[in-house]
């Protein structure tokens, strides 16, 4: 229903205006009150052209370090600089304003949120959440951390004793928080200028509300986390909720293509749609708009860390690691107490090295920092346990009064600390079973190159190796872009285990080569890079958003905008009928499948009031009526056998018949149909090999159809199959062509648009051209037909129209099959307006619109 009235709504603005996009209109830049705006003079214009451009970054947390003075118990802040969200400026132009809107790390009591907002905004252009601690908890805590988390890598609650099981009430308030998110984002954003960044798996819904309150607004989104494969994610109960979030953005990001491949299949097997590669851009048709998807993973902040490896202190650390660790081979490892982290499967690994090779016994240590736990559970206290219980275990078989092999760090450990070990260690292994990026091996290999101590700290006769050797499990998202680095299934500790022994014992020459390999990557595709690339595609994926028309459907979550170019509009039943009234003589073309029967629908059969809508038409001396199908001529003559003044094409109009009493005629005689015993074998291969599929057999050609077979399997085969059969019949007079889940080959010169135009044409001839030619179909093979309509006939009502919105060479659209046979209802009404007629045909006008 809302569909229908937005749609009213527009069919009723005169054509003319609807031809032109609207002017943006410039509003003012920051409310940091309710009800008052601040620097507003009443001159929008003027203030507008005198903005910076500015960029809004809304994630969970501000980047901000927090503490309260114990003088005067005041707030005190100061940014966060280790955070990747203040990092990520450094992509931007300097004179680019960048504003934060996220919650704080502590809470603030209600009477000093409205003090603590002011200053936030006006010393660190931060926007602060404030949501209620009950709220928080529930979002964040509850369904974030104890249901999205955990099923995004992997984890599904099939025990209630390891993950919680969905909870409707925590994703009522992951739903409200995001409403406040959005709240706040409006509060400071102008939705015509600035461009609006969300950030992970916290806010995916925030998209939905942000649309909704401006159609236009510009928006991307990058998810941190895995995305998991869409039987996973299709366990989620709110799965569509989030998906149509995810697709109310202009530009999604992932780390790596594996994530992207996943989200694309979700979004192929729920809600049918089909991505394709527009000029390197992977893009997905939502609604009229293009959804962007950007694969590019994270970078580091190489000044940060370059400038952490120039301090006194680490380098004083460096000497003291050196010289407790004189002689030894070191491994670092760095990770958070997780059960994701696989720390436990990397000390089994170990722990086999040193039993397999009693050389390594006293010359190798692992050194692995563990980072404080982001959440506690079971989960938690179960790996913990289990670590601690492994450490000891190694340490009291192989250790030794002076050689400890695992040095577990559990505490938290500073940056110069960690970039010390890094820059000490021959080797850095990352085990995680799952992981969405991690940055760790990044910070490793810059840590190894970048450190002015390192030569006369290590050893001041020789020149100190810039070499760096890495061990990453294949499942982390860093992986792919580490092609120097040995790659493991963490799962197989032998392998593992194998996997540092070879790190070890490597030549430096090949370590070296491999280390180079990584840091020319590392320092070119930093977080200024990934920030900037971001930035650059988000522009470039929302610059069309005044060229079209936008006006939104649907309720709550299901909310998303419909974007047509104003010259393709919902094809009204008064502007129809009124030309058609006026006109002498005139041609319909209506397409069968798809058009008068659903594409879904397994009856395929004419409804009775679809015969009597026909026959309506068709009686009327005026008109001209074909159905013009992919179908064999038996099934159209079959199902339309009481039209019998309706003329139909079948098989595309390879054959063609004028009315029930005339003769099938073929548009192409002589022709030449052998190139069917080469095919059908083809066809026949490919159907047994992909289950779901069938092939119809029609006279002057062949159909593989894939409708009822895996989405993905099936849109791969008939990909195959299309070029397997262009191959096969190069020299064949066939033609090979993809449709809507199908592969058809048909005869040279036999189309919709060839036989459109020659029934035209022969109206022509007759000296009957019409003045009004109405053209309805919803597939790529009616295309030709809008093409041909207006490449042969110069009348001035045409009216081509597609089923569905989408990209056609069509003016107008209507919805669905329900409106089209209403719309010829209408039509029919007027051709024979008696009393029965009417209330026959009377729905037309009262339900479309």
């Amino acid at each position: 229903m809302a569909s229908k009235s937005c749609a009213n709504i527009l069919d009723l603005i005169p054509d003319k205006l609807l031809d032109i996009p609207q002017i943006p209109r410039s509003l003012p830049r920051v409310m940091t009150l309710p009800g008052v705006i601040n620097g507003y003079d009443g001159d929008s214009d003027g203030m507008s052209s005198s903005c910076r451009e500015r960029k809004i970054i809304v994630a969970n947390m501000l980047p901000l370090h927090i503490q309260r003075d114990p003088d005067t118990l005041k707030l005190t802040f100061s940014f966060d600089e280790d955070s990747l969200l203040w990092q990520l400026k450094d992509g931007f132009s300097p004179e680019t304003e960048v504003v934060y809107v996220g919650s704080l790390k502590v809470e603030v009591d209600v009477s000093e949120q409205e003090e603590v907002a002011q200053k936030l905004l006006d010393e660190f252009k931060c926007v602060p959440t404030f949501l209620p601690h009950d709220l928080h908890k529930k979002f964040y805590a509850g369904f974030c951390k104890q249901q999205l988390w955990p099923l995004f890598h992997y984890m599904l609650p099939m025990c209630p004793d390891h993950t919680d099981r969905f909870d409707r009430l925590l994703w009522q308030a992951y739903v409200s928080a995001n409403k406040i998110f959005a709240d706040k984002v409006m509060e400071v954003a102008d939705p015509e200028d600035d461009y609006i960044w969300v950030h992970d798996y916290h806010l995916m819904i925030l998209p939905t509300f942000l649309r909704k309150r401006y159609n236009r607004v510009k928006l991307g989104f990058f998810l941190h986390s895995p995305f998991p494969s869409s039987e996973i994610y299709r366990t989620l109960p709110v799965r569509d909720e989030i998906l149509k979030g995810l697709l109310n953005c202009d530009l999604i990001g992932f780390h790596t293509f594996d994530y992207a491949r996943h989200f694309l299949s979700c979004c192929s097997r729920m809600m049918g749609l089909d991505y394709e590669s527009k000029r390197g851009h992977i893009g997905l048709d939502y609604f009229g708009r293009t959804v962007y998807i950007k694969i590019l993973p994270v970078g580091i902040h190489m000044g940060r860390l370059k400038s952490v490896l120039n301090l006194p202190i680490t380098s004083n650390k460096v000497k003291e690691i050196a010289e407790r660790f004189k002689g030894k081979k070191l491994i670092v490892g760095v990770d958070d107490m997780d059960i994701f982290k696989g720390i436990s499967l990397k000390l089994l690994a170990f722990e086999y090295l040193l039993q397999m090779h009693s050389v390594l016994q006293g010359n190798l240590v692992l050194i692995q920092i563990v980072n404080p736990a982001r959440s506690s559970g079971k989960d938690v206290q179960e790996a913990k346990r289990e670590t601690y219980l492994i450490v000891n275990r190694i340490n009291e078989t192989y250790g030794s009064p002076d050689y400890q092999p695992v040095v577990l760090i559990d505490r938290p450990v500073a940056r110069y600390e960690k970039s010390a070990y890094y820059s000490m260690a021959d080797c850095c292994i990352v085990n995680a079973v799952r992981d969405g990026m991690n940055l760790v091996p990044y910070k490793y290999i810059v840590c190894r190159q970048h450190s002015p101590h390192l030569d006369q700290d290590v050893d001041s006769k020789k020149e100190f190796s810039r070499t760096s050797m890495l061990v990453v499990s294949e499942f982390i998202g860093c992986s792919p872009s580490l092609s120097g680095a040995i790659r493991v299934n963490p799962w197989d500790i032998e392998s593992v285990a194998g996997a540092i022994s070879s790190a070890i014992t490597m030549k430096d020459s090949e370590k070296q080569l491999r280390h180079e390999k990584h840091y020319r990557y590392v320092s070119s595709h930093d977080v200024a890079y990934w920030a900037r690339s971001f930035m650059q595609d988000l522009e470039r994926a929302s610059k069309d958003h005044y060229n079209k028309r936008c006006w939104g459907i649907g309720f709550g979550l299901g909310f998303r905008v419909v974007s047509l170019s104003p010259s393709f509009r919902k094809l009204s039943p008064n502007y129809i009928v009124s030309a058609y009234r006026r006109s002498s003589r005139r041609a319909i073309f209506l397409d069968y499948d798809g058009t008068l029967v659903p594409q879904s629908s397994i009856v395929k059969t004419p409804s009775d009031e679809l015969i009597n809508i026909l026959n309506t038409l068709c009686n009327d001396p005026k008109n001209t009526v074909f159905i013009v199908s992919g179908r064999g001529r038996s099934s159209l003559s079959e199902w339309l056998a009481p039209c019998e003044r309706l003329g139909l094409a079948a098989e595309h109009g390879y054959f063609i018949r004028w009315g029930g009493n005339s003769d099938w005629e073929s548009s192409l005689p002589a022709a030449d149909l052998e190139w069917k015993e080469i095919a059908e074998p083809v066809m026949r291969l490919y159907t047994e090999a992909t289950d779901g599929s069938n092939i119809e057999i029609k006279e002057s050609g062949l159909v593989w159809h894939h409708q009822d077979a895996d989405p993905d399997f099936g849109s791969c085969q008939a990909k195959e199959l299309l070029v397997h059969l262009e191959n096969v019949l190069a020299n064949e007079p066939a033609v090979v062509k993809r449709g809507q889940h199908i592969v058809e080959v048909k005869p040279q010169g036999v189309s919709k648009g060839l036989v459109a135009g020659q029934i035209l044409s022969s109206m022509v001839e007759k000296g009957e051209a019409p003045d009004f030619v109405t053209c309805i179909g919803d597939d790529r093979s009616d295309e030709d037909m809008f093409e041909s309509i207006r490449n042969t006939i110069s009348s001035p009502e045409i009216f081509a129209c597609t089923v569905g919105r989408k990209p056609s060479k069509a003016k107008y659209y209507l919805d669905d099959t329900g409106d089209v046979i209403k719309l010829l209802g209408g039509l029919a009404n007027a051709s024979d307006p008696k009393p029965g007629n009417t209330a026959r045909f009377q729905v037309t006008f009262d339900t479309i619109f």
